[in-house]
């Protein structure tokens, strides 16, 4: 069995769920982490038995690292992406890919040019409730989609944003509750749907003027190829993070994913399906997904086939976004351009 070894670059919320799941895949051995933080690197290296980088460049240098974890904040993702790759390393990158369309272009002419694999975690895609709603979608069972509507009301105050200087900012964030919290919602909307044609948007700073300069609530309507509606909304401003909401009326059917996924029929029939694999702590609403998407990256890796949430397909969320964006900014309905459009 291949084994690739690999470093987890940033030791900060998200870089456990990281570790964890390589410490579990046959197939990945944890050779380094990296972070600028000397004390918190320390902590890491020697909770995980592992290498220590301060410095990047020390990691691009590293002839021994086969596959990097990009686990930075935002503003990093795509110079390090394509350093990596350049460099002659796999890259897997947490959300978002990057932080405008044009920086994620960029980092898929890198990952063609170098032929290295460029894959990004969008995670809920593995959870068994996703899987079984897009199954349901693709075969036609349900009948024409009627329209949709997602909801993510989670709750982020000051003292989160006080814990890292680039949160809240447009330079290093790239925006606010959209880019950072409802991406992975606007991605499972798209991946279950299609790619949006348009958006109609509006957003504000309701509560967090004094401590950020974006957005923490944001709602609009999306338009489809064929017509139909997804209607959307996401704000920071709740009292806690509530579970994701998804529904998406069909002709025969309406699936509600909560905690659960409910199928109501058109005939009365009732069907529930449970997700099985939910995380444990503060941080359980991100659910176990990274285990199975790292898994599944590496196995891609030793099989020599391509990862499919690579460049094109992780892109697909920044363009929704970036268009909310620039729809909220101008008044107007704005046209999503598609990967091929750009």
């Amino acid at each position: 069995m291949k084994h690739y070894q690999t470093a987890v670059i940033g030791c900060g919320a998200i870089h456990q769920n990281h570790l964890d799941a390589i410490a579990d895949c046959p197939q990945a051995d944890l050779y380094a982490v990296c972070d600028i933080d000397a004390a918190q690197g320390e902590k890491t290296a020697a909770s995980a038995n592992c290498k220590l980088f301060t410095s990047f460049d020390e990691v691009l240098e590293d002839p021994t690292i086969d596959v990097v974890h990009l686990c930075t904040p935002h503003y990093l993702h795509a110079p390090m992406a394509i350093a990596a790759m350049k460099a002659g390393k796999d890259v897997l990158t947490e959300k978002p890919m990057a932080m405008s369309i044009y920086e994620t272009m960029d980092m898929v002419r890198a990952a063609n040019e170098t032929g290295r694999t460029l894959g990004v975690c969008f995670q809920n895609r593995y959870n068994y409730t996703s899987q079984h709603v897009k199954s349901l979608l693709d075969s036609g069972s349900l009948g024409k989609v009627l329209g949709a509507k997602a909801l993510v009301t989670w709750g982020r105050d000051a003292k989160y944003y006080g814990q890292a200087q680039w949160r809240g900012t447009w330079q290093y964030e790239g925006g606010g509750v959209l880019i950072n919290q409802a991406i992975h919602t606007l991605d499972l909307l798209q991946w279950f749907l299609g790619l949006p044609v348009s958006v109609a948007a509006q957003m504000s700073c309701y509560q967090l003027q004094d401590c950020i300069e974006v957005e923490d609530t944001a709602h609009g309507i999306f338009t489809f190829a064929d017509g139909s509606r997804a209607i959307f909304y996401a704000t920071n401003n709740y009292c806690t993070s509530s579970p994701i909401e998804l529904e998406i009326v069909c002709e025969k059917a309406v699936l509600s994913l909560k905690d659960t996924l409910t199928i109501q029929y058109s005939d009365g029939r009732v069907e529930h399906s449970t997700e099985t694999t939910l995380g444990e702590g503060e941080k359980a609403y991100w659910g176990l997904g990274h285990k199975k998407l790292i898994a599944d990256y590496y196995a891609c890796l030793a099989e020599g086939k391509p990862f499919w949430i690579d460049g094109p397909e992780a892109s697909k969320a920044v363009r929704m976004i970036e268009s909310i964006y620039r729809s909220a900014a101008t008044g107007n309905r704005i046209p999503i351009p598609s990967p091929k459009d750009l």
